[in-house]
C-alpha cells in the first residue's frame, strides 16, 4: 500500500515540508489547517468565528478534494485559544458541519503559529 498526497486550490498551500492531506487505503489524514484563505491570506486579526468557519471550510475542501463527505470525518481535533472559545466553535462547527458527528477532541491552548485562534487537524474514511 502507497501513501497518496491529497493536493487542492480549496485549501492553502502547505507553509512547510508536509501535504495538505495524504490517503492511506481509505483512511485520510488532513494536515493542521489553520484559518488561512485557499489564496494564503492569514486571517489572524478577525474574530473566533470567522477564523474557525475558514480553519473549517479548509477541511472541507482538502475532504472533497479526497472524494470524502462530512458524514467520512471519524475523528477531528480542534486547537482553540482560550477555553472562552469553546462554545463559539461549538456553534460554528454545528452550523457548517451538520453531517459531521465525528469522535472529537478540543484542546484549548495559550496561543498557536502567528496569532491565530484555531487549527483543526482530521481523520476521515473514504468511500470505496
Amino acid at each position: 500500500m502507497s501513501v497518496k498526497q491529497i493536493s487542492t486550490d480549496q485549501a492553502p498551500r502547505p507553509a512547510g515540508h508536509y501535504a495538505q492531506g495524504t490517503v492511506a487505503g481509505n483512511m485520510l489524514f488532513i494536515s493542521g489547517q489553520l484559518p488561512i484563505r485557499p489564496d494564503g491570506t492569514g486571517l489572524m486579526r478577525e474574530d473566533f468565528e470567522t477564523q474557525a468557519e475558514q480553519a473549517i471550510a479548509n477541511v472541507l475542501g482538502i475532504l472533497e478534494a479526497a472524494g470524502g463527505t462530512q458524514a467520512d470525518l471519524a475523528r477531528v481535533t480542534v486547537y482553540i485559544v482560550g477555553v472562552e472559545n469553546w462554545g463559539h466553535f461549538n456553534e460554528v462547527y454545528a452550523k457548517l458541519m451538520p453531517d459531521a458527528v465525528p469522535a472529537r477532541t478540543v484542546v484549548p491552548v495559550p496561543e498557536l503559529h502567528y496569532g491565530y485562534s484555531v487549527e483543526i487537524d482530521a481523520i476521515a474514511m473514504l468511500p470505496g
